[in-house]
């Protein structure tokens, strides 16, 4: 299989994948063409700007700059700030803790080198009995997903209190009066997720239980309209099991591949020089994709998967898709004006949206 994907990607080096893209395949898992694309290794914004549906306006560099900052703060001075948020706000019994910062080893940095100190360091401290605590900077992880290694960096990973391994994420959303974004804490999960499952990886090759990687991440986040951290233990165990089950399809993309031509390559250069967005287009058009709204913010062919879907029940989300059971929206106008007759198993579907149509008209004659 890995021999087809190269051949889908070209004679380019692979995108490689982190954390943020495995969750966002996650949070759409029966999107196979993004599957596909990510299991290559393509370059989707560049793809994407080949056939000239580039994705939006990315994070500014002042967000990322300040999300930075935080995670500067917090971590300083070995992470005295992060230990006490730990200690008070999460209650981990951690009398003492060491820092230590797995960045580089030697002023190596590796992937590999970095990957097995990370092993060392932490199975060394799976393997002892002392309950005491280390706070690894920067630890260095890795899956395997569709044949290929992906290297994966967590902020930090704290141990050991109570026997448990705990994934700490440094996020720069605010908890505003103990709330916070509800789709920032979604995407925070299921990065998180994907960090505790790459861990218990970790430890389960090397013979120990990943029982020992706690089901709880830590999020770590400024509070209010200040850059005062907040602490808070997020259960992922649901994640987690989403993260296993994406991986598993990965493994099954025969499927998709059998169903594509030989011969098929999104490489954006061929014999004769720059492919044409026309091109690409119908060798994208070959992989099954499932569209949804979210997919704006999460994947680069977004814009052109919502261009497909011009007039479909899709481009309203998935659950009004699910509730309304219709495909077009010219389905769904005909029945809300009574234009369009319903078929037997329409006849519920197509009462509520007559009523619908009815509210609309008199609240927006009332407004004229």
């Amino acid at each position: 299989m890995t021999a087809r994907l190269d051949a889908l990607r070209g004679d380019t080096e692979p995108q490689s994948l982190d954390a943020r893209a495995i969750s966002s395949i996650v949070g759409n898992p029966g999107c196979g063409r993004r599957n596909l694309l990510d299991a290559a290794g393509i370059d989707k914004d560049e793809l994407a700007r080949a056939i000239r549906h580039p994705m939006y306006a990315k994070p500014s560099r002042m967000v990322l700059a300040r999300g930075a900052q935080f995670e500067a703060q917090v971590k300083a001075s070995g992470g005295a700030q992060l230990l006490t948020l730990l200690r008070e706000d999460i209650g981990l019994s951690i009398p003492e803790a060491e820092h230590e910062d797995l960045k580089t080893i030697g002023g190596n940095e590796g992937k590999l080198a970095r990957y097995r100190n990370t092993v060392q360091r932490l199975t060394a401290v799976a393997r002892s009995a002392q309950d005491g605590g280390t706070l690894f900077d920067h630890p260095y992880l890795k899956i395997t997903v569709a044949g290929y290694d992906v290297f994966l960096e967590p902020d930090l990973v704290a141990v050991k209190s109570g026997g448990k391994f705990y994934i700490v994420e440094v996020k720069s959303f605010s908890v505003i009066d103990g709330q916070a974004p509800a789709a920032a804490v979604e995407g925070a999960e299921l990065q998180a997720a994907v960090y505790v499952y790459a861990l218990r990886e970790l430890l389960r090759s090397h013979g120990f239980d990943e029982d020992l990687v706690a089901d709880e991440a830590i999020f770590v986040c400024p509070q209010n309209f200040i850059n005062k951290p907040f602490a808070a233990r997020v259960n992922v165990r649901n994640q987690v099991a989403a993260v296993r089950r994406m991986l598993m399809r990965m493994h099954d993309l025969d499927t998709i591949l059998s169903n594509l031509p030989a011969g098929l390559t999104f490489a954006l250069r061929g014999p004769a020089g720059s492919r044409s967005a026309e091109e690409l287009k119908a060798g994208l058009r070959l992989v099954p994709a499932r569209y949804a709204p979210s997919c704006l913010d999460t994947c680069e062919m977004a814009r052109f998967c919502r261009s497909e879907e011009q007039g479909s029940t899709a481009v309203l989300g998935r659950q009004v898709r699910e509730e309304l059971a219709l495909d077009t929206i010219g389905e769904v106008v005909g029945l809300a004006r009574g234009t369009r007759l319903p078929g037997p198993d329409q006849v519920e579907q197509a009462e509520l949206l007559r009523r619908a149509q009815q509210y609309r008209d008199e609240l927006l004659g009332s407004l004229m």
